[in-house]
């Protein structure tokens, strides 16, 4: 008998709905980031991950179309067990992930000393490593 394969993604994922970030009247999230890394960017507004940011989970889908800039409303998987694209550095298993250059994740830095006012800046628990291109998550 062979093992069955995991398919840990579909236990229990946390979703919610937020605004878009936008740049001069422009939507920061379109129909190609879906899938993506996201992070907070102002009170209940998501953007695209970037270098260093703090990672809040995975836009999932968006509502309208990519013409209705300032309109749409994106869902994040912001709990559970997801799939995220990664740039360097890559993380490996048991590595926690902070925001890496558009919309991917990429290894947490090393902390100097104490973790800065506010808390540590990584997120989550690396399950696996997919080459070079993605990482399965624990977001928490």
């Amino acid at each position: 008998m062979t093992i069955r394969p995991q398919d840990l993604e579909t236990i229990a994922p946390v979703l919610a709905a937020f605004a878009i970030s936008q740049t001069a009247g422009t939507d920061n999230l379109k129909d190609s980031d879906i899938g993506h890394a996201v992070t907070l960017t102002d009170n209940y507004t998501v953007g695209p991950c970037t270098d260093g940011s703090v990672l809040l989970g995975k836009l999932v889908s968006l509502t309208l179309t990519d013409a209705d800039d300032g309109e749409r409303v994106a869902t994040v998987q912001i709990g559970g067990i997801c799939r995220l694209p990664v740039s360097a550095t890559v993380p490996s298993v048991n590595n926690r992930v902070v925001g890496g250059a558009n919309g991917t994740v990429k290894q947490a830095p090393a902390l100097g000393g104490n973790d800065p006012a506010g808390g540590n800046v990584a997120r989550g628990h690396v399950l696996a490593v997919h080459g070079t291109t993605e990482c399965t998550i624990n977001l928490g």
